[in-house]
């Protein structure tokens, strides 16, 4: 038996689950036979456990689900999380408890230390990913990360959807001049106290900044490919903390309250509360501009040295309960035409994992065709994509954190 709460987000046409469903358990389905797949699909609901912190892409996972019932006779509900490490706990809690088959979690958005916990614990359906139809055509020559999630190799168990690096973002009309660095960061806030932030740890982007700035300072970036726990973890971070130590009473409130998200960071870019900002896609700053959340003076840019860049995935649980209506999904995440309006700007704003040559003629135009927006930055305007470090550092870095600086919200 599954329970799950009010107030979950339902999309494709279903309503709001308030009573407990009773799941069957789903045999594994045989994905070198799509037809078989397709077929045992048919009728399913995929509980996708996915990160509900933003308006538009909500709206892009309700147009996928709708999609999806549609073409393929697969419902999707939306379980909107705050943080994601809530649903690998979910999984891990149900394997301890023995319930391996009918879980309540059917498909994750995940990417990182998450990914890495649920590998580590044999929580993942697989290896299926490279199996499916779409997975054709992914770049997985020109963009490596498609296939090893933070240093880990996926082996097949999650299927990439996303691509992101991140970049700055300022309104124009406020500045002429913005740093390109930790250091020069660090030097600006000096002279304009209080006009930068960063969401608090654990959030994703908060994390990511963290590990921005550890990547430029630390002696040597490679050892940051290794787990942590292979390396002088302390003296590696010295050099964080150090910075840390003078950026933090320099920060929005003194260090002593913090945005809740990226969307969070756009609201005060808006109130002029701050005046450099940063994101994990230039085109999510575009759509912003395009829905009027951000003036159409704010434009993106990276730092000289490079910006971290990664890829974000969807996997299965072990004990899905609905595994190949979440396989079904998740390749048509990976179609072109879902692919094509993901990186449009009016919907979302976030880049391809689909190789251009490897795409019908229609499809390579249509992307060659689409209109980034006035603040996105070309292939060429990026700089170096930054490494992610490995998963170990994060969770590290986290615990850490919240130790010296935490606050309560």
């Amino acid at each position: 038996m599954r329970v799950f709460l009010a107030g979950l987000s339902i999309v494709a046409g279903l309503a709001t689950a308030t009573v407990a469903i009773p799941a069957k358990a789903d045999p594994a389905p045989d994905i070198g036979n799509w037809q078989s797949v397709l077929d045992q699909a048919r009728g399913q609901t995929v509980y996708w456990h996915a990160w509900g912190g933003e308006p538009r892409i909500n709206d892009y996972i309700a147009w996928a689900g709708a999609q999806v019932q549609e073409r393929y006779g697969v419902n999707v509900v939306q379980v909107k999380l705050s943080d994601t490490a809530d649903a690998v706990a979910k999984v891990l809690s149900e394997k301890t408890a023995g319930v391996d088959d009918g879980g309540a979690v059917d498909m994750i958005w995940l990417n990182g230390e998450n990914f890495a916990a649920m590998k580590r614990n044999d929580l993942l359906f697989g290896p299926w990913a490279e199996q499916t139809p779409n997975f054709a055509y992914v770049d997985v020559e020109g963009k490596p990360t498609v296939i090893n999630d933070f240093t880990v190799p996926t082996m097949g168990l999650e299927a990439p959807w996303g691509m992101a690096q991140v970049s700055f973002y300022y309104d124009t009309a406020r500045l002429d001049n913005v740093p390109k660095s930790a250091q020069e960061l660090l030097e600006w806030l000096v002279k304009h106290p209080g006009r930068f932030t960063y969401p608090q740890p654990p959030n994703y982007m908060g994390s990511t900044f963290l590990k921005q700035i550890l990547t430029e300072l630390v002696d040597d970036p490679k050892v940051l490919q290794q787990p942590a726990n292979q390396t002088d973890a302390e003296k590696v971070l010295a050099p964080l903390w150090g910075y840390l130590e003078d950026l933090q009473p320099l920060l929005w409130r003194n260090g002593q309250a913090y945005p809740q998200n990226g969307a969070s960071l756009r609201t005060m870019m808006a109130d002029n509360e701050i005046d450099i900002a940063f994101s994990f896609s230039s085109g999510e700053v575009s759509s912003a501009i395009e829905a009027m959340e951000l003036p159409d003076t704010v434009r993106s840019y990276v730092f000289d040295n490079g910006t971290l860049g990664n890829t974000n995935f969807v996997a299965i649980p072990y004990n899905a309960s609905a595994k190949a209506g979440a396989v079904v999904l998740a390749d048509f995440l990976m179609s072109p035409e879902a692919q094509l309006r993901k990186q449009d700007p009016r919907y979302w704003g976030a880049d391809t994992v689909l190789a251009m040559d490897k795409l019908p003629e229609d499809m390579q135009k249509a992307f060659a065709g689409l209109d980034l927006g006035i603040a996105s930055l070309s292939p060429s305007e990026r700089g170096t994509v930054l490494p992610e470090p490995h998963p170990s550092w994060m969770e590290l870095v986290e615990t850490e954190w919240q130790k010296r600086y935490g606050v309560v919200q």
